[in-house]
């Protein structure tokens, strides 16, 4: 077996139904972020301790959560207020808040561009609601709303490339922003499976992991899109992130609950884990090659070690 559980991290305990949503490793302080969804904050952990620290709160809906080391700030998606959060991670009672489009969730940054990607689910009964927001960091302000022709899902920037990638579940494709030129879809890259959902990048070897509604893995060559793969999942996936060093990826699939492991360079699954039902989402601490699975029901977070 490639992952062991090596504990447990309780968490605050749910103020409302549901659970977790996106989380991200701020990796020169070894801190995790993890959107609290059912209360409204975003849980802070100590990578090193595997201990909650604090909450920050007043994040309504949060959904999404990005850092960037190379700036030292921290992103969140608020969905229940069409907003972004910027923050330091000192200061997380100064949160600077920039209304986007309807229903933010997936973050990408473009650090060279100061540009923050917001990709929102939209309303269908709103009319042209399906968007990606672009967000100027520095001047606090949104430049851009892209109309992109469904419900987004989550998005990655590629620095090599320099561009956003966003999946859109309805057409089943990956739209391309350029950083340069932020304001259109530069191209569209289509995806033969239904509802693509989670998405990584291998930036060695040039390649795009998408975790589709279909219950496939699919493998996108860069920058020619075409399907390298497909694999088969456990069931409908959510989350994903690529390991480069181990050349492992991990699909958290929340029905029936467990975390599909892949070797990249074969595209086999080597195992699937147990979490628990509806833990839809995880985290990658990289440098410790640390796997968290969020568990709503328990509302705590499962710490596996990928021994390689």
């Amino acid at each position: 077996m490639s992952l062991r559980l090596r504990g447990y991290i309780e968490l605050p305990d749910n103020v409302k139904p549901g659970g977790f949503d996106h989380a991200a490793v701020r990796r020169s302080m070894a801190r995790l972020y993890v959107a609290h969804t059912a209360n409204d904050a975003l849980d802070v952990v100590d990578c090193i301790q595997d201990r909650h620290l604090h909450s920050i709160q007043n994040l309504t809906g949060v959904a999404g959560a990005l850092v960037s080391d190379e700036h030292d700030r921290i992103f969140t998606s608020n969905r229940g207020e069409n907003t972004v959060g910027i923050f330091s991670p000192d200061d997380g009672a100064h949160i600077v808040k920039v209304a986007v489009g309807v229903r933010p969730n997936g973050l990408a940054y473009a650090p060279a561009h100061h540009l923050l990607l917001a990709a929102n689910v939209g309303d269908p009964a709103i009319p042209n609601s399906f968007t990606v927001s672009i967000v100027d960091v520095e001047k606090r302000a949104m430049i851009a709303n892209i109309a992109v022709p469904g419900r987004t899902r989550w998005t990655v920037f590629a620095a090599q490339a320099d561009v956003f990638y966003v999946n859109i579940a309805d057409p089943a494709q990956i739209v391309v922003v350029e950083a340069r030129r932020p304001t259109r879809v530069a191209r569209v890259l289509e995806i033969p499976v239904p509802g693509p959902h989670g998405l990584d990048l291998d930036p060695e070897r040039r390649r795009l992991f998408c975790a589709c509604d279909g219950r496939k893995l699919v493998e996108v060559e860069l920058p020619s899109g075409r399907v390298l793969s497909q694999s088969d999942l456990s069931g409908v996936p959510d989350v994903i992130f690529s390991n480069s060093a181990l050349k492992h990826l991990y699909v958290a699939v929340g029905d029936p609950g467990v975390i599909d492991v892949f070797d990249t360079e074969t595209m086999q699954r080597l195992e699937t884990v147990p979490t628990e039902k509806g833990a839809h989402t995880l985290a990658l601490d990289a440098d410790r090659n640390k796997v968290y699975a969020f568990l709503p029901q328990t509302h705590r977070a499962a710490v596996y070690l990928d021994k390689g």
